[in-house]
């Protein structure tokens, strides 16, 4: 009886510490976005689904294009109602991170937390100019922006299992799309046409209700990025180019940091939001094992969040010390990533609200929410 009041009081001082902690980082730093809570019996929002089957244009055959892992998503506020693109990872391949099939999937809702699924994927692999950059590994890790146009301009992973760059598409009704190919392709004579790059976000800022890209200093920017957090520029929100250091390589913004949950590396979250602080990016951490937070397990994905500068997005002001966001539920560490994530990549403004919506484990999605 004794031993159970013990683990009693303990969990209850660990609850109220976390608590505290949370409630002290938020007061101390008031430019963040958050603080965030889990909506009580809300996720997984998003869960694999074995059934579902779509007819393949390159295989020319039905496809369980959401079989096996539902996870990363980008989201956007669409005529009243919050659309999620998540990633979807079919049951083909080797049974291994990478080694499936990815293809977008859309979903819709009219709260913010329970979502219509569409039947067939709307972004995928196809026969068409990007089909040697997305083929067989397929199109991975969303991101999502609405144009001053009210143009949709998506950010993506082109995986063929060999090697991978940022894709850029466009679409009116986020149905149908127009892939543009690689981010930095052509950028400073080609340069970049050989570049591995993955993770990109387009800087936005609220209006009526909608993040929407912005332009500061008469351009678009994007940080991108998985290791080091770097930065590019824009005229039209499709061809982009790194802005560069002195000596002529990608300038670094955000590297790892030594016993912080980003310690193994930092990678770019959600569209980054322009505010009257700042620019504030939501970024996702990879915990070291050996040089890494010790409250978190090794490799384990959280999130936080950076303040840059808001009249030169190059200029980081401050970062968060500890995660506003990571792996506590059975579901965050359980599944294709066992060793635990919480990664951040949808972010929008919707009745009052913030939902930041994110993978567990690469295997769900799941969301967090502001209070009003």
């Amino acid at each position: 009886m004794q031993l159970n009041q013990h683990r009693t009081r303990k969990i209850l001082f660990v609850g109220l510490f976390t608590l505290l902690a949370s409630l002290s980082l938020y007061a101390q730093q008031s430019w963040l976005i958050g603080p965030f809570k889990r909506p009580a019996n809300a996720n997984p929002i998003i869960a694999p689904l074995q059934d579902s089957t779509f007819n393949d244009p390159i295989l020319k055959a039905p496809a369980h294009w959401e079989a096996l892992h539902t996870f990363n998503p980008a989201a956007i506020v669409r005529n009243g109602k919050v659309y999620l693109l998540y990633r979807a990872e079919d049951d083909s391949g080797a049974m291994e991170i990478g080694g499936h099939t990815s293809r977008l999937g859309l979903a819709f809702s009219d709260d913010g937390l329970h979502f219509t699924r569409m039947p067939a994927p709307v972004f995928f692999p196809d026969e068409e100019s990007q089909k040697s950059r997305e083929w067989p590994g397929g199109v991975e890790d969303p991101r999502i922006v609405e144009a001053p146009d009210g143009t949709y301009v998506l950010t993506y992973t082109q995986w063929n299992r060999v090697t991978y760059s940022v894709g850029i598409a466009t679409s009116t009704d986020l149905i149908h799309w127009t892939k543009h190919g690689p981010a930095f392709f052509g950028a400073e004579g080609g340069k970049y046409d050989t570049l591995k790059y993955k993770s990109a976000g387009i800087v936005t800022q609220e209006k009526d209700g909608r993040l929407i890209a912005t332009k500061i200093n008469a351009k678009f920017w994007m940080y991108w990025g998985e290791g080091t957090i770097h930065l590019a520029a824009s005229a039209d929100l499709i061809h982009w180019t790194p802005v560069e250091d002195a000596q002529g390589n990608p300038l670094e913004l955000v590297k790892p940091r030594a016993g912080h949950f980003d310690s193994g590396f930092p990678e770019t979250g959600p569209p980054p939001v322009l505010t009257k602080a700042g620019i504030v990016m939501i970024y996702n951490g990879k915990n070291d094992p050996a040089n890494g937070d010790k409250t978190m397990g090794p490799n384990a994905y959280a999130a936080g969040e950076a303040l840059f500068d808001p009249n030169d997005p190059a200029k980081l002001i401050e970062q968060t010390g500890a995660p506003v966001l990571k792996p506590e539920e059975p579901g965050e560490k359980t599944g294709q990533y066992a060793a635990g994530t919480t990664f951040a990549e949808g972010l929008v403004r919707f009745k009052d609200r913030g939902y930041l919506y994110y993978g567990c484990a690469d295997s769900r999605v799941a969301v967090v929410e502001t209070e009003k």
